[in-house]
């Protein structure tokens, strides 16, 4: 019998919570009108949509009509930062300057680099070497051009939760809206919109217990009173912002993980932070040259990157087939390139690719945490004989 397979990958995607799944279950057999409807059905599934916006914005100290539910995260960050420059450009409004951070997600860096083919300009925050913004320098790279701030509020990779409330306070001094990719802060750490005094923020379902393909961005104010356009066109639903045909039972579960992870966050973060630290000290006994990247202070609970001495991360993980962790983000799977946001921290190309993500969660076991400590070290000390053997050989 094959040995028991252990999820180490919250940060690609999370299990649905079993509260989630039985609801939705329920919901799918008898709830299937469509919520624009203006018939029986129609009106109740819209009730349960507009139920569960005040659900998820309640747990954000939000307003329900400052929700716009959406597919996701990647939506949502494209949608902020190209319909804030959109109803910018179309108002006449001159500022052209975009900020952001190295590294932030794709589908924020990239729809950035994409409206600079639009006479947009782009520039980069410093960070120091945890990821972390410089907020003494973020000033400078500021102007009155600046139209938006993008900034994650925790980073997927390497775990460093940014200064937010500091950083909103200087770009807002220089009149530039401030929009957060929340995807990995929701439930995990604390995140109130109006502590943070942020204009925009996306958040994600699956990374949090919920199902994929459903996520939303907040608006200060929501869309009748924000300056974003929308990105598709076809029809007024989500007030008029996202057009399609509402997502009732993805939303439903959506709204329920969030709720359910806000309510269980600090209790669940403090086990889950114990699990980390367990893992990366028993790791720093078990093998040598090793060390951990990130904001060690200022970190989500359950990330872990370590960068491992002359050992290649993919060479490492195809000798862990029963664990599931990853080289870098699932976004840059199967790409040749040393993740973007090792290499924006300083790492050098080769130990970028010596660096592996362990991210743990809801269902992490202490014991799988140990099966982990001790498979990790036991392909590590295989892999360095091996190396060590070769370098012998080759020199002979």
């Amino acid at each position: 019998m094959s040995e028991e397979r252990i999820y180490l990958d919250y940060c690609a995607s999370t299990p649905c919570d079993s509260l989630v799944i039985d609801r939705m279950i329920r919901l799918l057999k008898v709830e299937y009108a469509n919520p624009s409807s203006s018939h029986k059905s129609g009106r109740r599934a819209h009730e349960i949509i507009e139920q569960h916006r005040r659900m998820l914005a309640i747990a954000i100290n939000a307003l329900p009509e400052e929700i716009v539910f959406t597919s996701g995260a990647t939506e949502s960050n494209n949608l902020a930062i190209q319909g804030v420059a959109t109803a910018a450009e179309q108002s006449g409004n001159p500022r052209k300057r975009i900020v952001t951070i190295g590294t932030e997600h794709p589908s924020v860096l990239e729809p950035c680099k994409k409206l600079t083919e639009k006479g947009f300009k782009l520039s980069v925050a410093p960070i120091d070497s945890s990821g972390t913004v410089i907020l003494s320098q973020l000033s400078q790279v500021f102007g009155d051009d600046t139209l938006l701030f993008c900034i994650q509020a925790a980073n997927n990779e390497i775990g460093t939760i940014q200064p937010l409330t500091s950083a909103a306070e200087i770009a807002h001094k220089h009149g530039a809206l401030v929009h957060s990719d929340a995807s990995q802060a929701v439930g995990k750490t604390s995140f109130d919109v109006e502590t943070l005094n942020i204009d925009l923020a996306s958040i994600s379902s699956h990374k949090c217990y919920g199902p994929k393909g459903v996520g939303a961005l907040w608006l200060r104010g929501g869309p009748a009173k924000f300056p974003i356009s929308p990105m598709f066109f076809g029809g007024g639903h989500e007030m008029g912002i996202r057009p399609g045909t509402s997502n009732t039972i993805g939303i439903v579960g959506f709204c329920i993980a969030i709720q359910n992870a806000v309510n269980r966050m600090l209790s669940e973060s403090a086990r889950i932070s114990n699990l980390r630290d367990t893992f990366e000290s028993q790791l720093k006994d078990s093998i040598t040259s090793v060390r951990f990247n990130g904001a060690l202070n200022s970190r989500l609970p359950g990330v872990s990157s370590i960068t491992i001495e002359d050992i290649e991360a993919d060479a490492l993980i195809s000798r862990l087939p029963n664990f599931d962790l990853s080289a870098a983000s699932a976004c840059h799977s199967g790409a040749p390139e040393p993740s973007h946001v090792l290499r924006a921290i300083g790492l050098s190309e080769d130990t970028a690719y010596s660096t592996l993500r362990v991210s743990f969660g809801r269902e992490t076991t202490n014991q799988q945490v140990e099966s982990a400590v001790q498979h990790i070290a036991d392909s590590v000390r295989e892999l360095r004989r091996f190396l060590a053997y070769n370098k012998t050989n080759s020199d002979c």
